[in-house]
């Protein structure tokens, strides 16, 4: 008897809580069939893949001295030269010591040894040595540059055969400049190249 009566009780309770009633899984709906295959794909890509790459092979990582190279040969022969980038085949090949330099283009800066140049395009600054702070930017930009220092050239060739002690040049537009050899210009020589349509 004893044990009717606390059935009893129990079910009473449970009723006057709504407990009596089973919950309904609404297995059909729309919202529920969501999460449910959210929830299986990312468990899926989880186990399957637990490191995942933007790109396919992923990046090297980190040089010592913030060092960045991708590339083939790309500052191959560096040592001690600190925060260097060098994207593009043989991009500041030849660069052991120098620091600050930014190539980014197949062949840019492959012989470079000095400090803070940037070259962005095929071939740009491919010859500069021992130049320091130029930027070049456009394929054969400051292409023949050797030791000029202090040289702009934006547009594919320009300041092209810029040689010798060459400095303190700008030139802007393709083929801006591009025969300047031999002259220090103080104050800088600027050329700007344009089309002007009428």
């Amino acid at each position: 008897m004893k044990s009717s009566e606390g059935r009893r009780r129990r079910t009473h309770v449970i009723q006057g809580f709504g407990l009596d009633k089973r919950p309904r899984i609404a297995a059909n709906s729309l919202p529920m069939k969501t999460a449910i295959l959210s929830f299986l794909a990312f468990l899926c890509l989880t186990v399957a893949e637990p490191t995942a790459w933007a790109v396919s092979p992923p990046p090297d990582g980190c040089y010592s001295g913030f060092t960045t190279a991708e590339a083939c040969n790309a500052l191959q022969s560096l040592t001690t030269g600190i925060g260097n980038t060098g994207i593009g085949w043989y991009s500041l090949f030849a660069n052991a010591t120098g620091n600050f330099n930014t190539g980014v283009g197949a062949g840019t800066l492959v012989l470079n040894t000095a400090d803070s140049n940037t070259a962005v395009g095929a071939a740009a600054l491919l010859l500069n040595t021992t130049g320091p702070e130029n930027t070049a930017v456009g394929a054969d930009a400051l292409l023949h540059n050797v030791a000029g220092e202090s040289n702009t050239a934006v547009g594919a060739e320009a300041l092209e055969f810029n040689d010798g002690l060459t400095s303190n040049n700008t030139a802007v537009g393709a083929e801006a400049l591009q025969f300047n050899t031999d002259a220090i210009q103080t104050p800088p020589l600027v050329m700007l190249r344009s089309i002007i349509a009428l």
